[in-house]
């Protein structure tokens, strides 16, 4: 089960662009806290502190107790802005919960078992399609990661959803189809895949090359 974090907040007394850059400038992340029927709270935390909450990795699936002038609020972090050229957090979204909410969250996948799978053993590549999963369940029981065993899968094999043991209680969210989460594969194949790729992509260009002498000397001709 995740862990329950708990990050220490002070309200915002103003809102803004001004006073949003005034804060990142004081080592503090803007962020809000909303839902659950309420009025949105403005908050902000200290950017060393969130910085290394991210750092771990299962933030985002980790119910945060806002701890704000003694009040201790429980969310769900649901949105990170990051800068686009320092990458530092920008701003968070927090979304109010109750400790049994029910909850969607993405969940990273971890293979295990591949040095007994018969498929790597001969060479093949693990092809991951999906790195998490979207999943729903209480928030008091949400899974650190989904363990996925490779044990017994060869070359050709493809991992569904449906063939995943997720814990009680917990459910895709995806629920109208049997999605692929990974694929064992050739290393040719998958060269291959990557190969018609690029020349699907290449063809439009090619062949627009090509029909522009064939109109030069159409011209010439007349």
């Amino acid at each position: 089960m995740s862990e329950q974090l708990t990050l220490p907040a002070e309200t915002r007394d103003r809102a803004g662009k001004g006073a949003s850059r005034a804060l990142r400038r004081d080592g503090r992340v803007p962020a809000v806290v909303y839902g659950a029927k309420q009025d949105p709270i403005g908050i902000h935390v200290e950017e060393k502190l969130l910085t290394k909450m991210l750092s771990s990795g299962h933030f985002m699936n980790s119910v945060v107790m806002i701890d704000s002038g003694g009040q201790q609020i429980r969310t769900l972090p649901k949105d990170v802005q990051f800068h686009p050229v320092t990458s530092r957090p920008n701003h968070v979204d927090f979304l109010r919960i109750s400790e049994h909410s029910k909850v969607t969250v993405n969940v990273p996948v971890r293979f295990d078992g591949e040095e007994e799978c018969p498929g790597l053993k001969r060479g093949g590549v693990l092809n991951v399609v999906r790195h998490d999963l979207e999943l729903t369940c209480d928030a008091a029981e949400i899974p650190d990661e989904i363990h996925i065993d490779l044990r017994g899968l060869d070359i050709g094999d493809s991992i569904h959803i449906s063939a995943v043991n997720l814990p009680n209680g917990v459910e895709s969210a995806i629920t109208d189809r049997d999605f692929t989460i990974a694929t064992l594969v050739a290393p040719s194949a998958l060269k291959s895949e990557e190969g018609d790729s690029d020349a699907a992509e290449a063809a439009p260009e090619g062949s627009s090359e090509a029909a522009e002498p064939a109109t030069d000397e159409a011209g010439e001709e007349a």
